[in-house]
């Protein structure tokens, strides 16, 4: 598939740590969709570090992925990599590669285990896009050190299945504000954890364009981010 063009900025005006922009990082943003394709791969705004943004599954060879600081799976859906691409990425993790995935990332690769415990859980389904509050559990973690501790935000909001009990749960659904929850008590909607050899964070949000233009948002994924890059 044709390699993308676009850029996927999550640096922002006003947001540059001075200190942490002195290090320049090389990440790559992978966006290949074999579903449903959401919008918000379109997007992004200015930043800082060094981004390649593709569809190209032949990037994920060891050669091309030490190259990179960081791989997200921005929005990807369905089955993107094969078996010889996913031992690469596997191998990539295992050398101290870091992983970040955002919204759709949990709706790829439903044939691979390894994956599965990798961006931390499964989709199952969603109901309609709501306003609902999502619950701080960890204050001290970058990507939640600047949100209160019950955070309002519109989103579509994922059931999950499959997650893994080794995750570090950033932020949590409070399923009594808004309908179609599956998940009861426990619905992560963000975390991170260590997981063979490498670094992973996923966040539930960012389906809607509009997400991406919140300062609240942005702000989270940067912090993700800075957990990747072990900042």
């Amino acid at each position: 598939m044709k390699v993308l063009l676009l850029t996927f900025f999550v640096l922002f005006a006003g947001f540059v740590n001075p200190v942490v922009a002195q290090k320049e990082s090389n990440v790559l943003v992978f966006a290949k969709t074999a579903g449903f394709r959401h919008k918000s791969i379109e997007i992004g705004v200015e930043n800082q570090f060094t981004i390649t943004q593709t569809e190209d599954a032949e990037q994920f060879n060891y050669k091309i992925l030490k190259r990179y600081d960081l791989v997200i799976f921005l929005n990807t859906t369905g089955d993107v990599l094969n078996s010889e691409q996913e031992l690469a990425f596997e191998k990539y993790i295992a050398k101290g590669g870091s992983f970040m995935g955002i919204h759709a990332a949990t709706d790829t690769e439903f044939e691979w285990p390894w994956f599965n415990k990798l961006v931390g859980a499964y989709f199952l389904d969603h109901p309609e896009q709501s306003k609902a509050t999502i619950k701080r559990i960890i204050r001290s973690h970058p990507s939640t050190s600047h949100l209160p501790d019950k955070w309002e935000h519109y989103d579509e909001w994922y059931n999950f299945k499959s997650i893994n009990k080794s995750i570090n749960v950033l932020l949590m659904l409070d399923e009594t504000t808004y309908e179609g929850g599956k998940n009861g008590a426990f619905h992560p909607i963000a975390w991170y954890h260590k997981f063979d050899g490498g670094r992973s964070f996923y966040t539930g949000l960012g389906h809607t364009v509009a997400s991406y233009k919140e300062p609240e948002f942005r702000k989270h994924l940067l912090g993700g981010i800075f957990y990747c890059l072990n900042r």
